[in-house]
């Protein structure tokens, strides 16, 4: 690969927290300790002071969260399809039955109309996803969960530093999973987090976290549950504090470079952009969809050849081969397959110039035949 490539996305990470993590290497302590508890207080700090606990991932976040919930063989629970495949296969992983409903090919959110409608005696829980950073409507989501008494799981994965109603995502609501994978706009390297609503026992999520494991002063511990091994680690968490002290930046820096692809994008080269919200979603991804027709294929390897990785993100889980074994097959969501097929990711991280960006739409026009 050239020097000059620019790939779809890139971490900042600061030669201060470079520094950081080496002090955690040096003091010998780097599993779960004081590292994570400084980076819970400062994400809890974020979230209004609601409880957070850190976890390996956003799935196992969201794995615990549903166990929490009480979901379990012969519950349904309701989500997009339009998604990265953990979303659902959490749902399979506590014995539960994922139920999709198409999205809203607007906003490319769960469809809260059809959301409805789908809600059954079985169901338990909702899943909503934030796709690309951008919230799901949370006042008419919870509206919903409340009228029939439904537990709700935030995936925002990818919407670390979204607002809503002039919030940070997880300031308010019920369960809310957040990832700090690589490619977010904060990240741990590999890492998650869980916001706690007040219903909920913290020590059930911790012993859920870490092998179920209870223990006592005087050395002794048992084990009630059986709980995963979703602890992050000091390393990681040292990483987390690090990022923390530029989320502002990050989110703004996001904005920035969004509204000059808006601003350079041609709009005679037939893409669908993205909602232009700079009020709510924190600009995870910037996603157009290919014009129909196009061969994404191809697309995608003019744009390599003139140095721009471009990202597909996300597949219809549906139509994977475990869901197809489920009974999902083509044509049932069709707003979200049409997004699946055209959409791809161009580069937005906050190390990115504007020239970078003023380059890809130069590059997307060459590779459109335009």
């Amino acid at each position: 690969m050239s020097l000059d490539f620019l790939p779809f996305t890139r971490p900042s990470i600061d030669e201060e927290t470079i520094a950081r993590v080496a002090d955690v290497l040096r003091s010998g302590w780097i599993t779960s300790g004081p590292q994570v508890l400084a980076f819970e207080a400062a994400l809890s700090t974020l979230c209004g002071g609601r409880p957070v606990r850190a976890f390996s991932s956003g799935t196992a976040a969201l794995e615990v969260a549903l166990r929490l919930a009480g979901v379990g063989p012969g519950d349904e629970v309701l989500s997009t399809p339009l998604t990265w495949v953990a979303t659902a296969n959490v749902i399979l992983s506590v014995g539960a039955t994922p139920v999709l409903v198409d999205i809203d090919p607007t906003s490319r959110n769960i469809d809260l109309d059809l959301l409805e409608t789908a809600i059954s005696p079985k169901t338990k829980a909702l899943i909503p996803v934030d796709l690309a950073g951008l919230p799901v409507d949370r006042d008419r989501l919870y509206a919903i969960a409340a009228r029939h008494r439904l537990r709700v799981v935030e995936d925002a994965a990818q919407s670390f530093g979204a607002f809503w109603n002039g919030q940070m995502i997880g300031c308010s609501g019920d369960f809310v999973a957040f990832s700090f994978h690589a490619n977010k706009n904060l990240t741990t390297g590999e890492g998650g987090a869980l916001v706690v609503p007040d219903d909920v026992d913290l020590s059930r999520c911790e012993r859920l976290r870490l092998q179920g494991v209870k223990r006592y002063p005087d050395g002794g511990m048992d084990v009630d549950l059986p709980g995963g091994k979703f602890n992050l680690t000091d390393v990681a968490a040292a990483i987390g504090l690090g990022q923390l002290e530029h989320l502002t930046h990050f989110t703004e820096r996001r904005r920035a470079l969004a509204r000059r692809y808006f601003a350079r994008l041609d709009p005679a080269l037939g893409l669908d952009l993205p909602p232009a919200d700079f009020t709510h979603s924190n600009w995870h991804m910037f996603q157009p969809l290919l014009p129909p027709g196009t061969q994404r294929g191809a697309f995608l390897a003019a744009m390599k050849e003139q140095g721009i990785g471009v990202g597909v993100h996300y597949p219809a889980l549906h139509l994977f081969t475990l869901y197809r074994s489920l009974g999902y097959a083509a044509g049932q969501f069709p707003h979200a397959e049409d997004v699946a097929a055209r959409t791809v990711s161009l580069p937005l991280f906050p190390a990115m110039a504007e020239a970078d960006v003023d380059r890809v739409c130069i590059a997307l026009a060459k590779a459109l035949g335009r």
